[in-house]
């Protein structure tokens, strides 16, 4: 297994659920940490945290990664850090809405399109140069089963996951020989604040999981740290997780 103490990682939208505990499980095995996010307040508290606990160095930035002049600009700035950078995990995302595509809101699509889609390739785009010019580094995107089978009221929202999936498979094959890895996971119902943020109710959020054990964030962290501690010549390219009260994207077993 790969040994990652000393890395560096970066983990976009970290002030919360899967990014959060991505932040965690990596300074647990001595990684480096830039963190981004929206929200100041969360991001000075998680430096703090893992700080004290872990004595790794965390570097927090607080932009909106869907603005694409701000966030370019903002990495420029950071371009000495950036090219050192070993792990890049695209975990910030979300979905808005759920109502019928004739129903839906164009200002759901086009934040989901602007952080799902076009913020995950502003990072990745400047990025890259870097990992190729070191002919090293692991790229880990959060994609979703939604890339894989559509529902019902989530066609946009699964377009963006597709997306993922496709940007994954493309990056692959234009770095096949760079000793870069590109990992998409795509995870079934994880419980933190991504139903608040797409019903806008915390109750409608709640009862998404009513009567059945979803995954944790820290369900996928786990997997995530696991793909990233394989030893150099494997590469995980896809991983599929639902829990197990989940069996596909019309199929959960309520008690």
């Amino acid at each position: 297994m790969t040994d990652l103490k000393g890395q560096l990682a970066l983990i976009t939208g970290a002030t919360s659920g899967i990014g959060k505990a991505c932040a965690f499980q990596l300074a647990g095995e001595g990684v480096n940490l830039i963190l981004t996010g929206r929200r100041e307040g969360r991001l000075d508290e998680i430096k703090k945290e893992i700080e004290d606990k872990f004595k790794v160095g965390v570097c927090v930035l607080c932009f909106d990664l869907s603005k694409k002049e701000e966030t370019l600009n903002l990495l420029e700035d950071y371009r000495d850090r950036l090219s050192k950078l070993d792990i890049l995990i695209n975990n910030a995302g979300g979905a808005h809405g759920a109502d019928p595509f004739d129903k839906s809101s164009i200002e759901d699509w086009e934040i989901m399109i602007d952080i799902n889609i076009k913020g995950l390739l502003y990072i990745t785009r400047l990025v890259v140069p870097y990992m190729k010019e070191n002919k090293s580094g692991h790229i880990v995107n959060l994609g979703s089963v939604a890339g894989r089978w559509v529902y019902p009221n989530g066609s946009v929202y699964c377009a963006t996951k597709h997306a993922v999936k496709a940007i994954s498979e493309g990056l692959r094959a234009d770095l096949l020989g760079q000793n870069i890895r590109v990992t998409n996971i795509e995870p079934g119902m994880v419980k933190t604040e991504f139903a608040e943020v797409r019903f806008k109710d915390k109750e409608q959020a709640n009862a998404i999981y009513k009567g059945m054990t979803p995954l944790t964030a820290n369900d996928i962290a786990e997997s995530i740290l696991w793909s990233l501690k394989q030893p150099g010549h494997v590469n995980i390219q896809e991983m599929v997780i639902f829990p197990t009260d989940q069996a596909s994207v019309f199929q959960v077993h309520r008690s």
